[in-house]
């Protein structure tokens, strides 16, 4: 009965389908015979300088409609990272019932049943991790760019966009997550959470104060793995309550974007304009670094001061294992580790370089196994999913940035790039803004000001967010991480610091 009920449903789903490509397949190949061979289009192709902002944006859209629909399959995208934890529910449930249903017993209908769960649970747990939708939602993108624009256009994007920052972060990730890395860091913070007296709060004070600027050495996704494992190790393994939770969480995310503003080499969004417009360390220090310093401190004294009932709770509940070290490796097994992150450094633009690199590194620590743990990739491989993604799906976004950026003037340019931060990775709010054409000085400061203040407010607002996203989820339950909670979290702190960069003098 029950195959005689499903196979006219089957057969009607067919002819279905078969009228659909009837019909559509031949517009499809029209639109794909009459691309344009150019994606995205050069800004200049458009022939708008003179023009308005909202001129400019329909007339971009009237020339090349796929400009509207690269920023459709971008939104949806985004809103699919705000959905990421409901999907993520979905996938529990499934697996809640595979565990009642077990794997089925020697019945047919039972086992098809076992693998429909099954399936469905990992489908809806794929679709929740936050790595990996941006990197779902370019499959559609590439459809729509060899459907509209052809085959060869859609393999030149991409083949030829450039994956030098997500190669560099997935090694900078591995190399710091390593055992001598993270040893020697901690023996740092450590040192500064004694001053305290080595409670929670001294070791929170201690990780979000030192750890984001150790950034500005040793690169923002450095810094932010280091941090993130041991926020997870010293802080988030006592359970402390929701609201303490997003609260330490947004404070990690801003103070990681700006702590690395020190140098020209540590923080993406610099790193897209520090050879362009001629800045150097010791132009970020003067004009970026020190302000930062005196926003991450105020903000960090600020967020104790109001939270400090809620750590005494938590140090009177502190079991000995939350005070525990990490056993120091030889020092020259600790230097040779720190030559391997310099090397990555020097050679980030070059990932060839950083693969060969990388090869190396491998074998130093098979080599040196008692002194190391196994290295992680499954975390490293995911962000770099996610931001290989994020790439793809930003230089289809160019229509739209510059002409917006362009119209505004200091305060409004600060204002709109930390807004659009939060929507798009702020490494690409910069690189586009090095586009736009006569930039001052003052446009310039504004601009990545308000992109490092905007990097802590999403996951996709900087590149090292995906790392701690994806080392301290499990701190968060089932459901992970909240994007509104984070969001939330993250406005005090994004305040404070957007504050002392735009009024310290």
């Amino acid at each position: 009965m029950c195959l005689s009920y499903s196979r006219p449903h089957r057969v009607f789903r067919i002819l279905v389908m078969l009228v659909l490509l009837h019909v559509v397949m031949p517009h499809m190949m029209a639109a794909a015979s009459a691309g344009s061979g150019e994606f995205p289009r050069s800004l200049d192709s458009y022939g708008d300088a003179a023009q308005s902002v909202s001129a400019k944006l329909i007339g971009r859209v009237r020339q090349d409609p796929f400009n509207l629909l690269a920023t459709g399959l971008f939104l949806g995208a985004i809103i699919h990272t705000f959905l990421a934890s409901r999907f993520m529910a979905v996938a529990h449930r499934y697996e809640h019932e595979l565990d009642a249903l077990g794997e089925g017993d020697s019945d047919a209908r039972s086992r098809a049943a076992y693998d429909r769960l099954r399936f469905r649970a990992q489908l809806f747990h794929f679709m929740g991790e936050i790595e990996a939708v941006f990197g779902i939602w370019v499959v559609p993108l590439g459809i729509a760019l060899a459907v509209f624009k052809g085959w060869p256009v859609m393999i030149d994007y991409f083949a030829h966009t450039s994956y030098a920052e997500p190669v560099f972060v997935v090694v900078v990730m591995a190399i710091a997550a390593s055992r001598p890395i993270l040893s020697m860091a901690e023996i740092c913070l450590a040192r500064v959470a004694a001053l305290g007296g080595s409670t929670p709060a001294a070791w929170w004070f201690s990780i979000l104060t030192v750890g984001p600027l150790l950034g500005s050495f040793i690169t923002e996704p450095a810094a932010m793995t280091i941090c993130a494992l041991l926020l997870s190790r010293r802080f988030y393994e006592l359970k402390p309550d929701p609201v303490l939770q997003y609260a330490t969480l947004g404070l990690l995310f801003v103070n990681i974007s700006v702590g690395g503003t020190l140098t020209h080499f540590a923080a993406p969004p610099v790193v897209m304009v520090a050879s362009t417009w001629g800045w150097n360390t010791s132009f970020m220090a003067m004009h970026f670094g020190w302000k930062a310093v005196v926003g991450i401190f105020v903000t960090n004294v600020l967020h104790y001061l109001f939270f400090r009932r809620r750590f005494a709770l938590l140090a009177a509940g502190a079991p000995p294992a939350a005070v525990s070290t990490v056993a120091s490796p030889p020092v020259v097994i600790t230097l040779v580790h720190l030559l391997f992150i310099v090397w990555t450094v020097l050679t980030s633009h070059y990932p060839p370089l950083v693969g060969f690199g990388f090869l190396f590194f491998l074998a130093f620590v098979e080599a040196t196994e008692r002194h190391q743990s196994p290295i992680q990739l499954r975390g490293p491989l995911l962000v770099g999913f996610f931001l290989a993604a994020l790439v793809l799906h930003g230089g289809g976004q160019q229509w739209w940035i510059a002409p917006v950026l362009g119209s505004l003037d200091r305060w409004p340019l600060m204002l709109g790039a930390t807004v659009l931060t939060a929507f798009n990775d702020n490494a690409a709010i910069t690189y586009l803004a090095s586009l736009v054409p006569g930039f001052s000085d003052a446009l310039r400061y504004a601009v990545v000001a308000g992109a490092v203040v905007g990097g802590g407010l999403t996951v996709i607002a900087n590149a090292p967010n995906p790392a701690g996203q994806s080392i301290l989820q499990p701190q968060f339950g089932d459901n992970g991480i909240s994007p509104l909670k984070l969001l939330l979290g993250a406005l005090v702190p994004t305040l404070i610091v957007g504050a002392a960069l735009a009024l310290l003098p």
